[in-house]
């Protein structure tokens, strides 16, 4: 039996096209099923549904032998023990800065201002303000990330951003970018050299569809 590990939502959604490409086909929708272990058209393949930031978990320990997780929780994570073989090029968004609009960051920095800083990604926040040489107090929240700096909890906030429009909505504004963020394939060690011949199969049916996507991609026309 292989063990797909996923999250709902997004990376769900996004991965469906990369499992028809390797021939398997979720058989249950997660958003009506109650069941958090759903069975596939494969017979020796199952997904598992977990919180996004329990999949490189259960794939370090065994729980599953694959699963897909975004390169921000791999890197609060750690990634230690997790073969990773595919930048799958989906969920795409950003790890950003965010701030008040009427809040002069640029200045605040440039004095050497110890700011305040909401996060859920406290390794990421820490390392990218560590780098710049700007002291903190990192502040960890799980939800609702756009209250601290208007609640004055916080000065800043470092979150996902996609389209930007949640930040606006609350008169926020992006001020730095961290980094680009996209999905990855993590596999357990154990289980590539145990199911090796099924799991590679995965892997290249995966890479195969990330490279068409890509190649289609590249060969659209840009926009005038």
């Amino acid at each position: 039996m292989i063990t797909l590990a996923l999250s709902k939502g997004r990376i769900f959604d996004e991965t469906l096209p990369l499992l028809k490409a390797a021939g398997i086909e979720v058989l249950e929708d997660p958003e009506t099923s109650r069941k958090l272990i759903l069975p596939t058209n494969q017979a020796g393949v199952r997904v598992v549904l977990v919180r996004a930031t329990d999949v490189p978990t259960y794939v370090e320990y065994g729980g599953a032998d694959l699963g897909v997780t975004g390169k921000d929780t791999l890197i609060e994570h750690g990634g230690q023990g997790l073969y990773q073989p595919l930048d799958l090029q989906i969920a795409k968004c950003r790890m950003s800065v965010a701030v008040r609009a009427d809040y002069d960051y640029a200045s605040a920095v440039r004095s050497g201002s110890r700011l305040k800083v909401a996060t859920k990604y406290t390794s990421i926040a820490r390392e990218f303000f560590a780098q710049k040489g700007v002291h903190v107090d990192l502040i960890k929240l799980y939800g609702s990330m756009e209250l601290a700096p208007l609640t004055g909890l916080a000065d800043a906030i470092v979150d996902l951003v996609s389209t930007g429009s949640t930040l606006k909505a609350n008169h926020l504004i992006e001020v730095e970018r961290i980094m680009d963020i996209s999905s990855r394939l993590v596999v357990n060690q154990a289980s590539l050299k145990l199911k090796q011949a099924s799991i590679r199969a995965i892997i290249e049916a995966f890479a195969g569809a990330v490279a068409a996507g890509e190649a289609a991609k590249a060969a659209k026309p840009a926009k005038a």
